[in-house]
């Protein structure tokens, strides 16, 4: 396998992780509105992800280094292209970071409740824009001979896209109530399982149609085992989250997420960007790619850091893994 091709598939495996990852935690930003009845199951749904939400984060800030390092020309195309949505992602994520660092540090109710909104709000807005954002980049859109994006903001707001926005939303939305059943004990973890079985249905429904629209348009027999993983692993979700089986269900709620971003890669290759108006001007694997020098010093890098890295963040999952409810707050309270 060739280093472009390679690099190609970690950043894949980048953005799989950094969606598993930061989809729950989307999803429980969202539903500090959907779910929690009061000042304090907020602070419990927010202390879930407390230790480990920048955590997550880490995944995505390297996949755009990645990116840049290993495919210039797709980095350039994309951030240049689609300069709007990720701006709006980013000053969400900024705000975000704020909202959850600031909402505690006074005690009045209406600080609490901007902060609040804040981190609904900035939750939503990128759980949405991401799935618009991908859901492009597989479409293909307006490039030029150049490789330059010529197509303007409303070329992105195209009907596959949009459908694209809302399965993400919906399927992070299902992903956080499972991890908030998963991680809270009382009342709170009882309507979390009712909530994830509202949302998993409408997620199923959601994501059935944009897959099978992904796989006429763009699959293969290797996209098409991927569709069928995603889709039977939200099912199994869903059955298991009935069931009461909450870490399952988690599990299965993840594997979803980890097919159905695996099928958009398969779709894409080997292109990184395909060009809707000459497919010879579309970006692939290979005319978008640093040189096999560099290529070869980044994989070496990664063989040295990547393993630190995972196992730093699976330490920080493992010694925060406990329960915790309304209970527990009073004695964090300072």
């Amino acid at each position: 396998m060739e280093l472009h091709t390679v690099w190609f598939v970690l950043i894949a495996v980048l953005w799989i992780g950094y969606f598993f990852l930061e989809g729950f935690d989307f999803g429980i930003g969202i539903l500090t509105r959907l779910l929690a009845r009061d000042r304090a199951e907020k602070r419990v749904l927010i202390n879930t992800i407390g230790p480990v939400w920048d955590g997550n984060e880490v995944w995505l800030l390297t996949a755009g280094g990645a990116t840049f390092a290993a495919f210039p020309e797709w980095y350039a195309t994309l951030f240049s292209g689609f300069y709007v949505p990720l701006l709006a992602i980013l000053i969400c994520l900024i705000i975000r970071g704020v909202a959850f660092e600031y909402r505690s540090k006074r005690p009045e109710e209406r600080w609490q409740r901007n902060w609040d909104a804040a981190i609904f709000w900035t939750s939503l807005v990128p759980a949405f824009l991401w799935g618009v954002a991908f859901g492009n980049i597989v479409r293909g859109v307006k490039i030029d001979s150049n490789f330059e994006y010529v197509g303007g903001l409303g070329d992105l707001l195209n009907p596959y896209a949009l459908l694209g926005g809302l399965v993400t939303l919906t399927l992070f939305t299902f992903h956080g109530a499972v991890f908030a059943a998963l991680k809270t004990v009382g009342d709170i973890r009882e309507r979390a399982r009712q909530l994830a079985q509202r949302v998993g249905l409408v997620t199923a429904v959601l994501a059935l149609v944009f897959l099978l629209w992904t796989q006429a348009d763009s699959g293969d027999g290797t996209s098409l085992v991927a569709l069928v993983a995603a889709v039977a692993a939200l099912v199994a979700a869903l059955v298991a989250n009935r069931a009461g089986r909450e870490g399952w269900s988690f599990t299965l709620s993840g594997v979803t997420i980890v097919a159905a971003v695996a099928m958009l890669f398969l779709t894409l290759f080997p292109n990184v960007m395909p060009s809707t108006l000459n497919a010879d001007w579309s970006l692939t694997v290979t005319n978008a790619s640093s040189s096999p020098y560099t290529l070869k010093i980044m994989t070496w890098l990664s063989v040295v850091a990547l393993p630190v890295v995972l196992l730093y963040q699976g330490w920080t999952y493992w010694v925060f893994r406990k329960r915790i409810g309304t209970q527990h707050l009073a004695d964090s309270a300072h």
